[in-house]
């Protein structure tokens, strides 16, 4: 099968211990890409639910084992933790073999455009809404989560691909919108004062990108309910990949590849 090859990747919020995690079709993206920088933008471990219940399946641990293994095939990979591997961030500046630590830092892409890279929890004080709406939206998260998990389990049953209930949900609720515009401005603003072309993160679970006064806002999304990242191709283009339809551009480039294969028949 043929490898799409991007010169950096960026993945947050896969939330490895999570029952939600997507980590099947994380290690399915993983195995047939090759990157020479790999972002994992915080939340990669939620220690926050593992705190509640410890839940770690086989295919976690695989996830964990393949981003090892990247870094020992000579990709270059940083981690930058958000606030459910908050622990983690005490390290930051330092490596843990081939792993690179960093709160925050900045990518120069092929065309010479820099980003802010970070995961965006730094952006809570600006986006809170109180505790008690706090409160709320935890628990009304975790009822989309339970109705996005039921939904899929449907859809699987009747031959459907993953179809994310939960952010289409999110999308029509209108204090979830003002968060997350809230968010954007906040990190544009960051990205802004330090004279950079824009900034990439995660932490809110909705990838998008857009043009905020001039400042380029990427979300990567997350692996939860979404199944995305950020890709930076040769030529330095920056776009969001769902997995679903990477999917499809795979199977594409596996049917032109066969159909270039010489004829063999006597």
């Amino acid at each position: 099968m043929p490898t799409l090859h991007y010169n950096a990747v960026w993945l947050s919020d896969i939330h490895l211990g999570n029952k939600d995690c997507k980590a099947e079709f994380l290690l399915e993206f993983l195995h047939n890409i090759s990157v020479d920088t790999l972002y994992l933008v915080g939340d990669i471990v939620d220690m926050w639910q593992m705190e509640k219940q410890f839940r770690w399946p086989d295919s976690h641990n695989r996830v964990m084992h393949e981003l090892m293994a990247m870094s020992n095939r000579g990709t270059r990979v940083v981690y930058l933790p958000g606030n459910h591997d908050a622990p983690i961030q005490k390290y930051a500046g330092m490596s843990f073999g081939d792993i690179q630590i960093e709160r925050e830092l900045v990518h120069t892409t092929a065309s010479g455009k820099r980003y802010l890279v970070l995961h965006g929890d730094q952006f809570d004080a600006d986006v809170a809404l109180g505790k008690f709406h706090a409160w709320i939206g935890d628990k009304g998260y975790d009822l989309l989560l339970f109705l996005n998990r039921w939904c899929n389990r449907f859809r699987a049953w009747r031959n459907n691909h993953y179809w994310s209930l939960a952010g289409y949900i999110k999308k029509h609720i209108k204090g979830a919108n003002k968060a997350i515009e809230r968010y954007r401005n906040a990190g544009c603003d960051y990205a802004a004062e330090r004279g950079l072309d824009g900034i990439i993160c995660g932490h809110i679970h909705h990838p998008e990108s857009m043009m905020i006064n001039g400042v380029h806002y990427i979300n990567d999304g997350d692996w939860v309910e979404n199944c995305s990242a950020l890709v930076e191709s040769r030529n330095g283009e920056l776009s969001l990949v769902h997995f679903h339809e990477y999917l499809k551009q795979r199977t594409h480039i596996a049917v032109l590849a066969d159909a270039v294969k010489p004829n063999r028949a006597a």
